[in-house]
């Protein structure tokens, strides 16, 4: 039998423990259903015996305590829920035992925003790691030696794994149990629990919401002047000319600001406005593209799924919300 071991943690989200359990107590039905024995044994473990998850509205019953558990194969890190810096303190004391896990040879598996508790152990610096789009910058201040993958529905870095947001938690899940399974059981879970199993990216689902949280007012400035003025040709060199820098100096400031440069921060700025075009209007990709400030339709199309993994059309497909609710599907072209 394989030890899964689900950490309830202080401050938990009762959407990201339950899947971790059903995901695996249902493998264990298809296997038995197939004539093989079950292969997981399932327990929540945490710093008490009854644990509250969300605003109070949940009680989670605990298995074992930390302290009574040595060994085991899998951890398994949910989303904590709240204030991050208030989920950290109150966790504090599961640091070590989850360091201790590993040391002992356990596999970590961090679920959307619990990425943070596993950066908080040491285990990921020096590696890559998925969280929580809504959370990169977040992260990236609190744990600068570990690298976020943007868009990545699953990182895997040997014994550690980490998921993207919300539901990717479950796509960690299904690759964790085709992993200690195989393809055939992951494939059945995934149908019963209705989920994509080969989706690899949450890009489609990020709102570019500009990175703003930095005290740069040169910088913000050139934000500013960006997000009013995409639809225009807007030069790196026009750019340092307005706020009275060189070039270089402008393009290691704004870098070093938002995290992208001058260049991907207006790439970015006029894929969201394109998202949200495809989202609201019938108009069609070439009319997005030139509202956009582009001319070049593979340049465009390129670019657009590159950022959101998707192409314009397949966006426009699945998200248009005037089709959606007319016809409960996209159209074609």
């Amino acid at each position: 039998m394989k030890k899964i071991t689900v950490y309830v943690p202080e401050s938990a989200v009762i959407e990201a423990i339950t899947p971790a359990y059903r995901a695996f107590k249902t493998a264990n039905e298809f296997l038995k259903a197939s004539g093989k024995k079950p292969l997981f044994d399932v327990e929540y473990v945490a710093l008490k015996k009854t644990v509250s998850a969300n605003d109070g509205e949940y009680a989670i019953k605990i298995d074992r305590v930390l302290k009574d558990v040595g060994k085991t194969d899998v951890v398994i890190l949910p989303a904590l829920y709240g204030d991050i810096d208030h989920a950290i303190k109150a966790n504090a004391r599961a640091i070590p035992w989850i360091q201790q896990m590993y040391g002992r040879g356990s596999e970590v598996a961090s679920l959307c925003i619990g990425a943070f508790l596993l950066a908080e152990t040491g285990l990921a610096d020096g590696k890559k790691c998925s969280t929580h789009w809504a959370y990169y910058d977040l992260f990236r201040q609190r744990f600068p030696q570990v690298e976020i993958v943007d868009g990545a529905v699953i990182t895997d870095e040997g014994r550690l794994y980490s998921s993207g947001g919300a539901n990717s938690l479950w796509n960690l899940l299904l690759y964790l149990l085709e992993k200690y399974t195989d393809r055939g059981t992951a494939i059945m879970t995934a149908k019963y629990f209705a989920i994509d199993i080969d989706r690899n990216s949450q890009a489609a689902f990020t709102i570019f919401t500009g990175q703003k949280d930095h005290n740069d007012k040169d910088i913000l400035r050139a934000q500013k002047f960006i997000e009013e003025n995409f639809q225009e040709k807007i030069t790196v060199d026009e750019l340092a000319d307005m706020l009275n820098t060189s070039r270089r100096s402008f393009e290691r400031k704004f870098k070093q600001a938002t995290n992208n440069t001058p260049v991907e921060y207006m790439q970015r700025v006029r894929i969201e406005a394109a998202k949200r075009s495809f989202e609201a209007s019938r108009k069609n990709v070439a009319e997005v593209m030139y509202d956009v400030g582009y001319t070049d339709t593979k340049a465009f199309r390129d670019l657009f799924k590159k950022i959101t993994g998707l192409t314009p059309v397949e966006y426009r497909n699945k998200y248009n919300k005037m089709s959606i609710e007319e016809n409960g599907v996209g159209y074609k072209a």
